[in-house]
């Protein structure tokens, strides 16, 4: 459905023009978009002639899927303004904003924990409405200001403060002159939310973001942290607090991540960053950009991701445990794999190798690292081998990402079995690559992950020219769930 006509949208016509997008062309691609995001879509050449001639404006998410379709061809983003769609619904800018005040800060964060879960409870939300708007270029400002300043010089909110503004009641939409007053907050209140986070860690590893248990975390940000962040706190409190939820929303922004909902991910991981420097937490900072730069370099942005991770290890030399500048120097190499610089990539999995030899079992890790260990430094340097097209040293170091599996860890070892795959294949070895792709089968079936899911189909592309093998054939039948189903 579109709105009444306007007049010729001449700005759209003109961009089109400009990217060499014919009206077919650019229904199809709207209708592509939309798909992705669940969306049933059926424009036609006829409907864009609409939009361009009468300046008709769809409706919903289809003004940023326009955008989104213009901008992948161009290679930038593009504004709806730009495209004559401005006054289009607003799909927010929530989430996307750094800022530098503090109290600024805490309504970004809230905002962004309270649109999110309109879109649960079954209207258009964060997830479809800003479908298509995910943008590298986003992460420069953030990741700047933090290295800038890591850290705020107080959080301290007194009851003055949090009243001065939004308050917790209307983080539900309900604010009124008698809401409740801003609670206060105490170290057992923050207590709470660092176990919720433990708890989904534990869920998501297990059955993948998409499980429903870890779901709720977005539920637990909107309904529990968000008043806590609106209440009043001491500084000592408020950093610890700012902490807590910059844990919780990483955690959502991977969970995001995990189930193809990269324009989310974007904007947790935004604000996650953000609260870690209210919480003057520079190790917890680096763990939020190290995500940032995982996102940026499996959606195809492997220089930025190696931006974002040479920022995280800059900022916490000296500061961060060995292990965890282990891990830092790990997410570098991914980055740099994938930009195809074998060199670059050697040096930093040996300097991530060094750093893990040196750490100890008494070291003071942050328990948001406990995941990371000789197997899984093992795993992701078979990934790097991989996009290296080394499959020699994939195989090596496979075999001791696969040594020791473990039911904590179900969806690594899903993908730990797909990468081992692809290396039997590209050593000739179908056999082997058959029975590890159905292992892999296996797990993917088992749990709720995108990325498993991705990581099976290009498995099975690979082995599509293998199509007429019974061991093929077979394992295609296997696989058939999730190769029909939306990623």
């Amino acid at each position: 459905m579109s709105r009444e006509p306007r007049g010729p949208n001449e700005k759209l016509g003109t961009v089109l023009a400009l990217a060499g997008i014919s009206n077919a062309g650019l229904a199809r691609r709207v209708n592509d978009l939309g798909a992705q995001r669940g969306l049933t879509l059926r424009y036609d050449k006829t409907s864009v002639a609409r939009w361009v001639s009468k300046g008709m404006v769809p409706q919903g998410a289809a003004p940023h899927l326009i955008a989104a379709a213009i901008g992948s061809k161009l290679g930038r983003p593009v504004p709806l303004h730009e495209i004559g769609l401005a006054d289009a619904d607003p799909a927010p800018e929530v989430g996307l904003a750094f800022p530098r005040d503090i109290g600024q800060a805490v309504r970004s964060a809230t905002e962004l924990y309270r649109l999110d879960l309109a879109g649960r409870r079954g209207g258009v939300g964060i997830w479809q409405s800003l479908a298509g708007s995910f943008s590298v270029s986003a992460y420069a400002t953030p990741a700047s200001r933090w290295l800038i300043s890591p850290a705020d010089s107080s959080v301290a909110r007194e009851p003055k403060d949090a009243e001065d503004g939004t308050t917790a009641a209307s983080t539900t939409g309900t604010a009124s002159p008698d809401a409740i007053p801003p609670q206060r907050v105490g170290h057992s209140d923050v207590t709470k939310l660092r176990e919720a986070a433990e708890d989904a860690r534990r869920w998501d590893s297990k059955y993948g973001g998409g499980d429903w248990r870890s779901s709720m975390v977005p539920e637990c940000l909107r309904v529990d942290a968000a008043p806590l962040l609106l209440g009043s706190y001491s500084d000592e409190v408020g950093r610890s607090l700012f902490g807590a939820t910059a844990e919780l929303t990483r955690l959502a922004g991977w969970m995001a991540f995990d189930t193809g909902q990269q324009e989310a991910a974007q904007r947790y991981y935004i604000q996650a960053l953000r609260l870690a420097r209210a919480a003057a937490d520079v190790p917890l900072g680096g763990y939020v950009l190290a995500s940032m730069s995982l996102q940026a370099t499996y959606r195809g942005f492997a220089d930025e991701g190696v931006d974002l991770a040479q920022a995280a290890l800059e900022r916490n030399r000296g500061l961060a445990t060995a292990r965890t500048m282990s891990f830092f120097r790990l997410v570098e190499a991914r980055a740099q794999a994938k930009s195809g610089d074998g060199p670059a990539c050697g040096a930093a999995l040996k300097s991530a190798e060094g750093w893990l030899e040196r750490s100890r079992a008494g070291d003071p890790d942050p328990s948001w690292l406990d995941f990371y260990s000789h197997e899984r430094f093992a795993a992701d340097a078979a990934e790097c081998y991989r996009d290296l097209r080394l499959p020699r040293q994939v195989r090596r170091f496979t075999e001791q990402a696969l040594a020791r599996p473990t039911e904590e860890f179900v969806r690594s070892h899903g993908l730990r079995l797909v990468v081992s795959a692809v290396a039997e294949l590209e050593s000739g070895n179908l056999d082997a690559a058959c029975a590890a792709g159905a292992r892999a089968v296996e797990v993917a079936n088992r749990i709720s992950s995108a990325r498993t899911t991705e990581y099976v189909r290009d498995l099975m592309r690979r082995l599509e020219a293998y199509r007429d093998e019974p061991r093929v054939a077979e394992l295609r039948e296997q696989a058939r769930p999730l190769l029909v189903a939306p990623a």
